[in-house]
């Protein structure tokens, strides 16, 4: 058994959720600053184990005062609740490059259970870049997860009625984390 380390790279990596407005269309928002730890030995997948944090307090929409609106008490209450935690310790190989990845996500100091399906997306080496100083290649991999959730179960309530009927924000919402993760350097006796 060999345990391998995979840290995200926060450059590279982004969580991304989608929700019905008005009830005539999506509206799409981003989180960049995610950082996390994949643990996996590669003949064992199913013991992999995963962590991931969100900084909730850099919210992107592509309007200021929606992204106000969301870090306010009425959504994310970011004062309160700045971050956001996934621990994923349950790893289900369902084909292939598909898994089931099932853990506690916490948000709003809510903690659920959730299962992502992730998409393997492969790995390479890349050149690894620190200070203008060349470090040699590096190995990356590539995944991205998708879910669904209902914002309700976290407290997420805030809501107004459309005037034809509807509401503003739908309860439930996708959720995607596209992840680039560098694997790190085992360090070899000398």
């Amino acid at each position: 058994m060999v345990m391998t380390k995979w840290f995200f790279e926060p450059g590279h990596t982004a969580a991304e959720f989608r929700a019905r407005h008005m009830m005539v269309t999506y509206v799409r928002g981003q989180l960049k600053n995610v950082h996390g730890l994949l643990e996996v030995d590669p003949d064992e997948p199913e013991k992999a184990r995963v962590e991931a944090t969100v900084d909730a307090t850099q919210v992107y929409t592509g309007q200021p005062q929606r992204d106000a609106h969301l870090r306010s008490a009425d959504f994310f209450d970011v004062e309160h609740h700045p971050t956001w935690t996934f621990v994923g310790s349950r790893i289900h190989q369902a084909s292939g490059i598909e898994f089931e990845v099932t853990g506690e996500l916490m948000v709003r100091g809510v903690t659920r259970l959730v299962t992502f399906d992730v998409t393997y997306l492969g790995q390479w080496d890349t050149p690894w870049w620190e200070e203008g100083r060349d470090l040699g290649p590096r190995r990356r991999a590539g995944f991205t997860a998708r879910t669904r959730i209902n914002r309700h179960d976290f407290g997420v309530s805030w809501n107004d009625v459309v005037d034809r009927g509807g509401v503003v924000v739908s309860s439930m919402v996708d959720v995607t984390v596209d992840v680039e993760a560098v694997l790190e350097p085992i360090e070899t006796a000398a």
